[in-house]
């Protein structure tokens, strides 16, 4: 008896086809990539997607895209590279995803399955590399597998603490023809307070006279933040931005009372040890919040912290309380909680509202004929920008101008790198304004981090991303000359730069250009630089400021 075909088996398809169908699956839009031999299956499937392919012009500026992309929705970002030099470039993404707490897959394409440990071409180990800065590092050495692997990659990124995972290729395996189901999406648990939990946590609430709470962290919804923000206000409580976190209490709300990380002013420092009870939202009190795991450390002072990871991991001083749960299921669990306004709540909130605001407020847009200074750019700037205006930005002494005065009024408003890296600001900037269309993508660069990564412009101009991208100029490392003037004053050492004209390298790439060296320049400059990225290009302005500038 002949056997008839069994019409419900899936079709064939190859192992790198596969992978890209299940991210698909899984809800990515674009992936960003450095492309390359050793993966050439999965490019070829991407060619049909529905996914937007972005080639980037180097493999830490694909990394840095994918990070950002995984800050701004609950989606992990996704990057692809090839082996060895490739991957090693990518690294810088990885640590930032790993710090910052950032979903992320870095997909990696690696030699053949059968020249394995055979010192072939551009060979490396990826769990040896990768395993102490990922969740998880997995290698497809069975196609059949491409499914199944690609789901748990997406599930360990997002799961507990969030976070990078990387995911190793051969290029053989990737090319073999598989019958394969796309793999589910694994569900994620998103805890939540338990009743003793919530008890708990009102007991502590009406005991205190002077509550703070610190939210940060990247797994927030838009729709979180706004709960959590109406409850804030509803009962006169404060809140404080965890470092280079702002925007998900808004930026003029009356509960905001400002950042806390490097270069806060002294009385939201002083806070950490005025408040009685401090409740943390999606990050623990770790060394930037602590200034080194110093402030805090009272064991009788009571710190509740919410996060999903249950090892704590990076913590300093006590803790009264944990709640496993992720920043959105506790909210959902707080506003349930109805108490009565203490007057010394208001009290508080208000005095330390009253500190932030005196430390936003503008300077004078000056227009002298003085060299250009931060402070008259963001005098200028910041009464320009349009309410859904998004801030990114790398490491350095420039990024003090936008925690200060910047208006971050949502989540995901600021896209910044809590590691400390640099290069940082223009893939960000990309990766949001791709994202993000519609709206005004802003970056504020250092000259020494633009040159990092700056060539990815030439990415911006190709997919047709708008950011404004402000360059300053102050021919230095200048976050290292503070603290080589502190430590070693008068012998500048290694951090002194010669720079190029940047607003002709932006126009170069295809952009919008303008050069700016006295203040009476800015206005004029800021007005045309934003009036081309509306009609669809991006802009640069390069600022020339003097050196060792200071934010305040």
């Amino acid at each position: 008896m002949t056997s008839r075909p069994d019409t419900n088996a899936p079709a064939s398809r190859s192992a790198g086809h596969l992978i890209v169908d299940s991210l698909v699956a899984h809800g990515v839009k674009r992936t960003y990539v450095v492309p390359g031999e050793s993966y050439l299956d999965v490019l070829d499937g991407l060619h049909h997607s529905e996914i937007e392919t972005v080639v980037c012009r180097h493999e830490g500026g694909a990394a840095y895209m994918a990070e950002a992309d995984g800050k701004l929705h609950q989606v992990p970002g996704v990057a692809m590279v090839t082996r060895g030099p490739g991957a090693a470039n990518a690294h810088v993404g990885l640590h930032t995803a790993w710090q910052d707490s950032t979903p992320m897959v870095l997909f990696v394409g690696l030699i053949p399955f059968e020249h394995r440990d055979r010192e072939a071409f551009q060979e490396f180990d990826p769990k040896a590399w990768f395993e102490s800065g990922a969740k998880r590092v997995m290698v497809l050495d069975h196609a059949e597998r491409a499914s199944e692997i690609v789901a748990e990659a997406m599930f360990a990124a997002v799961s507990g603490r969030p976070g990078p995972v990387v995911v190793g290729l051969p290029e053989d395996i990737i090319r073999e023809q598989v019958h394969a189901e796309v793999h589910p999406q694994i569900p994620v648990a998103t805890g939540g307070m338990t009743v003793e939990d919530w008890k708990s946590l009102k007991a502590a609430l009406l005991e205190s006279k002077k509550p703070l709470f610190i939210f940060g962290g990247n797994d927030w919804t838009q729709e979180g933040a706004t709960a959590f923000t109406q409850w804030l206000e509803e009962h006169k409580l404060a809140a404080a931005a965890e470092w280079r976190c702002e925007g998900t209490v808004p930026f003029s709300s009356p509960s905001y009372v400002g950042p806390i990380g490097y270069g806060r002013p002294k009385p939201t420092y002083d806070l950490l040890e005025e408040t009685d009870l401090l409740v943390f939202i999606g990050t623990v009190p770790g060394d930037v919040i602590t200034n080194g795991f110093n402030i805090r450390q009272n064991w009788d002072q009571k710190n509740f912290i919410v996060t999903m990871d249950p090892s704590l991991r990076g913590r300093s001083g006590p803790v009264t309380h944990q709640i496993v749960s992720k920043p959105d299921t506790f909210v959902r669990d707080l506003v349930r909680m109805d108490l009565e306004v203490k007057p010394e709540w208001e009290e508080f909130t208000t005095r330390m509202r009253a500190e932030q605001e005196k430390f936003a407020a503008l300077p004078e847009a000056r227009t002298d004929a003085e060299q250009s200074t931060m402070d008259s750019v963001m005098a200028h700037l910041v009464p320009a920008l349009p309410a859904d205006t998004m801030v990114t930005f790398g490491a350095g002494e420039h990024t003090n101008w936008a925690h200060r005065y910047f208006p971050t009024e949502f989540y995901a408003s600021m896209i910044s790198a809590r590691n400390g890296s640099m290069g940082y600001s223009v893939p960000s900037a990309v990766a949001a304004s791709l994202n993000y269309p519609e709206r005004l993508v802003v970056t504020i660069a250092g000259d020494g981090e633009f040159l990092m990564n700056g060539q990815e412009l030439a990415t911006a101009a190709q997919y047709g991303a708008t950011p404004l991208v402000i360059v300053m100029d102050n021919e230095e490392y200048g976050t290292i000359r503070t603290h080589q003037e502190r430590m070693y004053p008068q012998r500048i050492s290694g951090t002194q730069l010669k720079n190029p004209d940047f607003a002709l390298m932006a126009q170069a790439f295809g952009g919008f250009g303008a050069r700016v060296e006295r203040n009476e320049q800015i206005a004029d400059a800021l007005a045309a630089a934003i009036e081309a990225t509306r009609n669809g290009q991006f802009a640069l302005v390069h600022v020339l400021v003097p050196q060792r500038s200071k934010a305040y």
